[in-house]
């Protein structure tokens, strides 16, 4: 379907925008279009003026300064998950880009447009809570930074005027993310037995296979001194409006160790952070968000911790999976895998922050005997 009729404007500037947007009654700022392009073509929005800010060269780029990051705001997802300073700056914002729907959409996709567009679906805005990310916004006013928790106000809906930019976000330098192999976020491999100290983030989620949106998504980031956690910030997103700060699961993991069974504790406290305001919609219902939910915090905590040991039951009970595709052993073997598979086994559908991984009922245990 053709979009309806409007007018279109290149802005040459963030000041020129700025005023576009104020002269103009029912005006849209034009990024990428991933998002605003669709919608138009089917008639669910009908701006009376486009805004193409795509040229304004001051909106790109990376820049680390510093324990600081800046990500101009017309950075494409594509860059991110490109960029060789992130990789050594912060591996935690390549992984979640590269993530992000096809190599088409990363390709034209914008930081700044995404955040704008406050799908709960989207990543970046569960990932940027997780980070205490700031995000920059110009206006007639002039310059402000907010937090997520700030310029999040519910689906679709953000703090700001309609006459105001997002012009970048900033991030923090977390330390090198290193657990002595490859990392990937599927389930295909050992999980390594480095410890790590510093300041590591990761990100998971439960994908829709067609769009590879958030079903369900969790990103953690924790500081770790002497084999315990001085700190941590968990943030959920995909089933909730806006993302959602975990702060009960935060306070239990604080001071503790990232044992497996210190985590699994820590993430049963999630529920008290969730609330009555869960999504239920033709891709998950609430009841099932909710179950998730815990899941994928915990396979984010599990990456940052990366226990080599649940790295081998994993190992071998793929190995059983691949040799024995019927179960040989009925019952007792079904039992004893059981508490394993409510770590790594997960439901149909699931994909890493990766998103490239995901097999139908590959992840369910049920199905692997």
């Amino acid at each position: 379907m053709y979009a309806p009729e409007f007018d279109y404007h290149k802005a040459g500037s963030v000041a020129e925008a700025v005023q576009l947007l104020g002269s103009h009654q029912d005006a849209k700022l034009l990024a990428g279009g991933q998002s605003l392009i669709p919608l138009m073509k089917l008639r669910l929005a009908r701006p009376a003026v486009l805004v193409d800010i795509g040229g304004i060269a001051d909106l790109k780029g990376i820049s680390v300064n510093g324990e600081t990051i800046h990500i101009g705001g017309l950075t494409t997802h594509h860059e991110i998950a490109s960029s060789t300073q992130l990789k050594n700056s912060n591996p935690m914002l390549v992984e979640v880009a590269a993530g992000i729907g096809d190599q088409a959409v990363r390709n034209r996709g914008t930081i700044g447009g995404n955040l704008a567009h406050a799908d709960p679906a989207s990543d970046w805005g569960t990932v940027l809570t997780a980070l205490n990310a700031s995000i920059d916004i110009q206006g007639p006013g002039g310059s402000r930074s907010v937090a997520p928790e700030t310029f999040f106000q519910g689906a679709f809906t953000t703090g700001l005027a309609e006459n105001e930019v997002v012009t970048g976000v900033n991030v923090p330098v977390l330390s090198v993310h290193d657990h002595g192999h490859d990392h990937d976020h599927g389930h295909e491999h050992d999980h390594g037995s480095r410890d790590i100290h510093g300041q590591v983030g990761e990100y998971a989620k439960m994908a829709h296979p067609a769009s590879f949106y958030a079903v369900v998504g969790g990103a953690v980031v924790v500081t770790v001194a002497d084999q315990r956690c001085t700190a941590a910030r968990v943030a959920v997103g995909g089933l909730v409006p806006s993302p959602l700060r975990a702060q009960s699961v935060e306070n239990a993991l604080v001071g503790k160790e990232l044992t497996p069974e210190n985590i699994s504790a820590a993430v049963d406290h999630l529920a008290d952070d969730l609330g009555d305001d869960v999504i239920g919609d033709i891709f998950a219902s609430a009841e099932f968000r909710r179950v998730v939910a815990p899941v994928e915090v915990k396979h984010a905590l599990f990456h940052a911790e990366a226990k080599g040991s649940f790295g081998r039951i994993w190992v071998v009970l793929r190995l059983v999976w691949t040799k024995f595709p019927a179960n040989p052993w009925p019952g007792r073997l079904e039992e004893r895998c059981q508490s394993a598979a409510s770590l790594f086994f997960l439901p149909p559908g699931y994909a890493g922050a990766g998103g490239r991984k995901a097999r139908p009922y590959f992840f369910s245990w049920r199905k692997w005997f």
